[in-house]
């Protein structure tokens, strides 16, 4: 099965000359959401994940997936004053300003062991400011994961300290 014909180009979206990768085909189809699921779980099975971090809102989707995969918890990192306890924040810039992330403050404890994942590694802006915050509560990342990666919009650069996966690239 080739995941690429899963993903649909969305010309002009959110903005004139951006093409949106998107992956509600993908998430309509069962058999290719276990071949995702098969590629994102093959390297991490014996790294003892203790939790998963999924960056909002489409990385959800399959940091859920893969929390219950690994026997491991989900966090879920969201935009401001969507999470109910107390949080921490980090804010990352975008190419036309800044935006906010925030995790709860008991979502990671000191030493876990984390998997940060995201539905698309683009600029990196959104990876580097999850990495931020589950650094800030004393997590180890295992691995920055994603569905795909632009190569062209070099966001690697930003979390290259960590180990970086995808099985699509563009």
């Amino acid at each position: 099965m080739t995941l690429n014909q899963y993903i649909r180009d969305v010309q002009d979206f959110p903005k004139p000359g951006i093409v949106f990768k998107d992956i509600t085909p993908l998430l309509n189809n069962p058999k290719a959401v276990r071949e995702c699921m098969a590629l994102l779980v093959n390297n991490l099975r014996e790294r003892n994940i203790d939790k998963v971090v999924g960056a909002e809102s489409r990385g959800f989707f399959f940091a859920t997936l893969l929390a219950y995969e690994l026997g491991a918890g989900f966090v879920p990192v969201r935009k401001p004053k969507k999470l109910p306890f107390e949080t921490i924040s980090a804010t990352y810039e975008l190419e036309y300003g800044t935006d906010t992330l925030e995790v709860h403050t008991d979502a990671i404890q000191p030493g876990d062991r984390v998997l940060i994942h995201d539905d698309v590694l683009a600029t990196g802006g959104t990876a580097k400011a999850v990495c931020e915050l589950v650094e800030q509560l004393g997590g180890v990342i295992v691995q920055c994961n994603f569905l795909m990666e632009l190569s062209f919009l070099k966001g690697r650069e930003k979390i290259g300290r960590y180990e970086v996966y995808a099985p699509l690239v563009y």
